[in-house]
């Protein structure tokens, strides 16, 4: 078989994890932007909600009019799994179908060039990755599967329940990227508040953090998806107490309103959820960020607007806005009282532009501090300026910061940390000046 490879993968820093085992098991291949000149190309896909679903499949099919005769289609992960009976009866131009299971059997479907759905979801531990997009940061996976019931939520009917990876397993491949250069950590899964929680261990998360303090080399660490009824005052404490894990904390709260948590089979209510917010944001340098659902089944308009002046007056760093997906297998999707597409759209887009101000406050409330930034390389608009991020934040989602890198004596570094001080706001994107010292 030739060996250039094009890989595209869809979704979630998870989904990119398990792309990267694969490249890992491809080392043999000679990666290629070109997806017309490869040899094999794969895609792993997205199967959440409707957007993730026609994202996948247009990437597919658009692949596959660009390649060349005798190429390889793979078609892996969450849609591929979640459909396979009917992608495979709906999709000819995909040669090989694989799910959840078999990222570190990838190069055995190529050898086989047949398709492979495990019984079991893979969960790394072992296998050999190939970290993409930065030389020093590096997401770390914690587990699979999921054991909540969300309403909207078809991810547990084809992910399964919780299965976390052991705390050695983890360790040791925060160890084996620490030695390649890897300095800064994004733990994730779809429940990392549940870590563990599967073995009969309450507080799982209090453990990585301890063993992952332990590591010599490792710089800064957050956690990404905590969940609210699995997340505990005592987690945060322990969380604002390492010296390591920033004070960052992802909470997708979904929704404010009791009744609307309740109908979304949030686990608990407003109260208990304003509690866990009230002593993040009370935290020093806390970063705050959630994630909204418009539209679910029964959300009445004050439900929403309930929602948008919480959202508003909160204090929230950055707020994700989704409209509700429906979709089959979820207790949603057979609910009757369903918000009709128009009036999702428009929802959407006034939650969305209150996130967007929320974004400048935070932005805002920057401009005259000082910071620690790391430089991620070359800026896209000037070549004079460079792009980095403040060590807090997480890699791509979190935001952009412009430095001069003709305003510190030395030479600045790609990949390295720099203490700094916040100038301006300019649009979206903050500038900063490194100190000399």
């Amino acid at each position: 078989m030739s060996n250039k490879l094009h890989i595209v993968s869809l979704g979630c820093t998870k989904n990119l994890v398990d792309t990267e085992v694969m490249m890992g098991k491809l080392q043999n291949f000679e990666l290629t932007d070109e997806s017309a000149d490869a040899d094999v190309i794969i895609v792993n896909t997205c199967g959440f909600i409707d957007a993730a679903k026609e994202e996948s499949i247009n990437t597919v099919l658009s692949l596959h009019d660009a390649r060349k005769e005798d190429s390889v289609l793979v078609m892996a992960g969450c849609l591929s799994e979640r459909y396979q009976a009917d992608l495979a009866k709906d999709m000819p131009e995909v040669d090989i179908f694989t799910g959840v299971g078999d990222y570190d059997k990838i190069d055995e479907l190529l050898s086989e060039k047949k398709s492979r759905f495990s019984d079991k979801v893979f969960l790394i531990d072992g296998a050999q990755r190939v970290v993409t997009g930065s030389s020093y940061h590096a997401y770390i996976k914690l587990s699979e599967g999921c054991n909540q019931t969300c309403s909207f939520c078809a991810i547990p009917s084809f992910k399964g329940k919780l299965n976390s990876r052991n705390l050695d397993s983890i360790a040791k491949e925060v160890e084996g990227l620490v030695a390649k250069g890897y300095y800064d950590f994004s733990f994730v899964s779809q429940d990392s508040s549940s870590y563990l929680r599967d073995q009969n261990i309450k507080d799982g998360l209090s453990l990585l953090i301890q063993r992952i303090e332990l590591i010599e080399g490792v710089k800064s660490a957050r956690i990404l998806y905590l969940y609210p009824s699995t997340t505990s005052i005592s987690l945060l404490k322990n969380i604002a107490k390492s010296e390591i894990f920033h004070n960052y904390f992802d909470m997708p709260i979904q929704h404010i309103n009791d009744e609307m948590l309740r109908i979304m089979k949030r686990g608990f209510g407003k109260e208990k959820t304003l509690e866990l917010l009230d002593f993040m944001r009370s935290l020093p340098n806390s970063f705050v960020r959630t994630s909204f659902i418009v539209g679910h089944p029964n959300e009445t308009p004050e439900m929403f607007e309930e929602m948008c002046e919480f959202a508003e007056q909160f204090g929230f760093d950055r707020i994700n806005v989704f409209s509700y997906s429906d979709e089959e297998t979820t207790p949603a999707y057979e609910m009757s009282k369903k918000i009709p597409a128009d009036v999702i759209a428009l929802r959407a887009e006034i939650l969305g532009a209150i996130t967007d101000e929320v974004m400048q406050k935070s932005l805002k409330a920057e401009v005259g501090t000082e910071i620690e930034l790391v430089i991620d390389g070359e800026s896209d608009e000037h070549e004079y300026l460079l792009s980095a991020r403040k060590l807090i934040w997480a890699p791509e989602i979190d935001g952009e910061i412009y430095v001069n890198d003709r305003s510190n004596d030395k030479e600045l570094e790609f990949g390295t940390i720099y203490k700094a001080r916040v100038t301006e706001l300019v649009g979206t994107i903050l500038t900063a000046t490194v100190d000399n010292a």
